[in-house]
């Protein structure tokens, strides 16, 4: 049963508890336990399973490890301590794996000059990093606390010698644990502690968190089930958000009508001004492009006030050591301000931060508040952070982000299930550390949270493509893995590389590199691997400055031919952050009752007042929110949770454009966008081009082009098989395709001792997916490669749910056309021209829409 923590302990209770040198130790460093320790510390003691959330520097790793220390101390001051593992740290970053060992050396030294002798308890960082005369001597004295990776334990699960090292572990840690539950990481660590609770037997649980929902579910998580009920665990929620300072700013009083310089120069002022007022302020972008953007901006703009000694970029684009050096420096104190995409809302310690800035929407309110977290990093402090916005719809958005933010409305989690790639992997590996029963194997499986639903059906598939019963694949050198005799109900390993190969082969995170893009058989540039792979025939970008048409991709080369007109995809897309749902659904709520206020015929001053109180934005905000919707309103339609808007209008060349303003988040709009646009070139028998965004999509033709007749052959029933029929050719399914059969070992990235270019699995990937269509559509890697394409990287979920809001009459739709597209859309049409026009050309040209948007208005008023 998962219950949440009510009971709060005192001080004099947690400290009976402790070895009195431990307490000793605390007492001459800390004034008294936080709030998450009086939770917490007498269930890590008892043993109880635990999930910890509550923000940045409220004591959560030292919450985690206090009970530990004082049971390792007293087995050592009794001479007891014996040669095992007693605690496993595990943590997504290698980052982190280091902060841990120096944070625990700490104590333990401070705790010997107490006790006045050495008490020998041992703590190691064992990594793909570590060395083998380390991992040598990690099996000769074994740490009592071992800090790792999600994948490198499980690779110690399958080393005869280390296994026996863990079998007694008594309590696993995982840090972090938002991080790794969203993404494939995640699912393979789930697997690998039900693989080692087979192995020790029950042990203590402790999940550190920062600010996720729902906790209920990431507990689940943490601990999966026994015996088809959820194991026990307890919920530790501390929320700090009474003491959380936010706010957003816009750089100039009316955003629409500044022109793009008067923007940018009050943008980097108005970031001079808030660093220049604090010690040490970490800024966030949602872009590596932008993180860069800002520091050459700063430097340049204020020559005397940033250098190379005060200011550094963070972002994972950046060689380790780099990233390293602006960690030590900013942990030093030596830096003013780092700028960062998304590398530093994990909880490294980089010391002490006095304010963060995000430029433009962190899209969503947990993401917000990480990286808010990061500020004010010691404990009775504000998290302290500001968001400045640059348009319209960004004020909309962080306006409801901190609304929801300050009444603690946090979006949900998504937590990807039934992956059998993942499974694949986990069943070898199972294989590898002893003969296993097919039924009994499945059982430890459905342990798991992620694969609590898992049917027999797909689980047999996999064992069987592990054990070679696809004969045809081994003429594409894919070779059975495992041996099955279902006569015995066993199946076990085959080969005598079969550790080799796992050791070397496991993990979920893709190689990765940029393709290259030739043009009459000339290179003309590379572009990311995200990016190829959400290339469709006939899409067009722009590259180094002119517009191609894509045809097709062999391996990791684009083939292109020179295009006109607008490009279909803006280069930048693949680093775009997605929306979140709830997040979309907030702002589509707000939109219902802005339209509800001018139907009623409510005064500019009332309205702006509802605004200032409901949101908690200021009246220049409120101002700028007031206009963008009256101007909405009186020209068009306010779509809301109530009304989906189908706009037609005509671009550029007398070109067809559909704009749906469907404010679902982009990863929602890409399922439903994609579904769309098949249904309709079936029926026009023509190309459609797509373009996404947070707040809607467009489908653009240069013939007829329908909008509504699309949605009426589109249901909840039936958009999960046009999607995997709609993404049946594109490169995205190629690319996930390649990623999941290395996943599954269909693909080896290394062997002996050789290592496979992510060219040379590329093409592989390419012609394995084309053989195993043929071979069977249901086959169980091509189901996964689908299942990912769709649900992880789309959100098929709550697109079926979008369906069945229309389907029920809770969401009408609702068709105009017009002749400039209205306010609501200017954003997504300007992104259809943001690779050829520069960026203050962009701005100049939503300026010139919106003044004849206002003089249509003007003249129908």
């Amino acid at each position: 049963m998962i219950k949440r923590q009510e009971k709060i302990y005192k001080d004099t209770e947690i400290y009976k508890l402790l070895h009195p040198w431990v307490k000793e130790w605390f007492k001459n460093k800390f004034d008294g336990f936080t709030e998450s320790q009086k939770l917490s510390i007498m269930d890590v003691h008892k043993g109880n399973n635990i999930l910890i959330s509550s923000p940045t520097g409220s004591g959560k790793t030292l919450t985690a490890f206090l009970s530990i220390i004082s049971q390792l101390t007293m087995l050592s001051d009794m001479d007891q301590i014996e040669d095992k593992v007693y605690c496993i740290y595990i943590s997504p970053l290698k980052a982190l794996d280091n902060d841990i060992e120096k944070n625990i050396d700490e104590p333990l030294r401070e705790i010997e000059k107490i006790a006045g002798k050495e008490l020998g308890i041992r703590k190691a960082v064992r990594t793909g990093d570590t060395t083998q005369y380390e991992r040598t001597k990690m099996l000769k004295k074994p740490p009592h606390i071992l800090i790792t990776t999600p994948e490198t334990l499980s690779i110690l699960l399958c080393a005869p010698k280390f296994r026996e090292k863990i079998k007694d572990v008594g309590y696993v840690i995982i840090d972090e644990i938002h991080s790794l539950a969203d993404n494939k990481r995640g699912v393979h660590l789930s697997l690998t502690l039900e693989r080692l609770q087979n192995l020790a037997g029950n042990f203590t649980r402790i999940g550190l968190s920062a600010t996720v929902s729902p906790l209920e579910k990431v507990a689940h998580y943490l601990v999966g089930s026994q015996d088809g009920e959820v194991r026990d665990c307890k919920i530790v929620d501390v929320n700090y958000l009474k003491r959380l300072d936010m706010k957003v700013l816009c750089p100039v009083d009316d955003i629409i009508n500044s022109d793009p310089e008067e923007m940018n120069n009050a943008t980097y002022k108005l970031l001079d001004e808030l660093i220049q007022s604090h010690k040490t302020t970490l800024v966030f972008t949602n872009t590596r492009s932008g993180t860069e953007s800002v520091v050459f901006n700063l430097k340049k703009r204020f020559k005397n006030r940033y250098d190379d000694s005060n200011i550094m970029t963070h972002h994972s684009s950046l060689s380790k050591e780099l990233r390293l050096q602006t960690e030590d420096k900013l942990k030093d104190g030596e830096l003013k301000v780092v700028v960062s995409s998304t590398s530093l809302e994990l909880g490294i310690d980089i010391g002490y931060i006095d304010l963060v800035i995000l430029v433009s929407s962190p899209k969503s309110v947990s993401r917000a508040l990480q990286r808010i977290g990061r500020s004010g990093h010691k404990l009775h402090e504000k998290s302290k952070g500001r968001i400045i916005v640059v348009d319209r719809d960004d004020l909309v958005e962080c306006s409801l982000i901190l609304k929801n933010a300050i009444e603690g409305k946090i979006d949900e989690i998504h937590i990807p299930e039934n992956c059998l790639d993942v499974l694949a992997q986990h069943i070898y590996g199972m294989a590898i550390e002893s003969k296993q029963d097919i039924d009994t194997a499945y059982d430890l499986v459905k342990r798991s949270y992620c694969y609590r639903n898992l049917t027999i059906n797909d689980y047999l598939s996999v064992l069987s493509y592990l054990a070679g019963e696809y004969t045809d694949l081994e003429d594409r050198y894919v070779y059975a893995k495992i041996w099955a005799d279902y006569d015995t109900n066993m199946f076990g390993k085959r080969g005598k590389l079969a550790r080799m190969l796992y050791s070397t082969n496991i993990g979920t995170i893709p190689d990765r590199s940029s393709a290259r893009v030739k043009c009459a058989g000339q290179v003309v540039g590379h572009v990311e691997e995200d990016f190829m792979e959400k290339l469709q025939k006939g899409d067009t970008f722009v590259l180094g400055g002119k517009i191609y048409r894509f045809n097709y991709a062999r391996g990791m080369t684009l083939n292109v031919t020179p295009s006109s007109g607008p490009p279909s995809i803006p280069s930048w897309f693949s680093e775009q952050l997605p929306l979140s749902f709830d997040l979309a659904l907030e702002i589509q709520r707000f939109r219902a009752l802005m339209e509800g206020k001018f139907q009623y015929g409510r005064s500019k001053e009332e309205i702006m007042d509802f605004i200032h109180e409901f949101l908690y934005v200021d009246y220049n905000a409120a101002n700028s929110i007031y206009e963008y919707f009256r101007e909405q309103y009186l020209y068009a339609v306010i779509p809301s949770n109530k009304k989906l808007l189908i706009e037609h209008y005509k671009g550029f060349g007398n070109r067809k454009f559909v704009v749906f303003h469907t404010c679902f988040g982009r990863r929602v709009n890409d399922a439903l966008s994609r579904a769309v646009a098949y249904i309709l070139a079936k029926k026009y028998k023509r190309d459609i081009m797509i373009s996404i965004s947070d707040n809607g999509f467009y489908l653009s033709s240069e013939g007829k082009i329908g909008g509504l007749e699309s949605f009426n052959e589109l249901t909840s029933e039936n958009i999960e098989d046009i999607l995997i029929k709609a993404i049946d050719k594109t490169e995205t399914l190629a690319g996930r395709f390649r990623h999941c059969a290395g996943r599954a070992l269909m693909i080896l990235r290394h062997y002996k001792g050789k290592q496979k270019s992510v060219s040379r699995q590329h093409i592989k990937g390419k012609i394995l997916l084309n053989f195993v269509k043929e071979l069977d559509e249901n086959f169980s890697i091509l189901k996964e490669a689908r299942r990912e394409v769709i649900e992880d990287f789309m959100d098929l979920k709550n697109a079926k749910r979008v369906l069945k809001m229309i389907e029920s009459g809770q969401l009408e739709i609702k068709q105009i056309n017009t002749v400039i597209p209205s306010p609501f859309s200017f954003n997504l049409v300007a992104q259809c021209y943001l690779d050829v026009l520069k960026y203050e050309e962009r701005i100049e040209f939503i300026r010139r829409m919106h003044q004849a948007v206002i003089n249509q208005i003007s003249d129908s008023g």
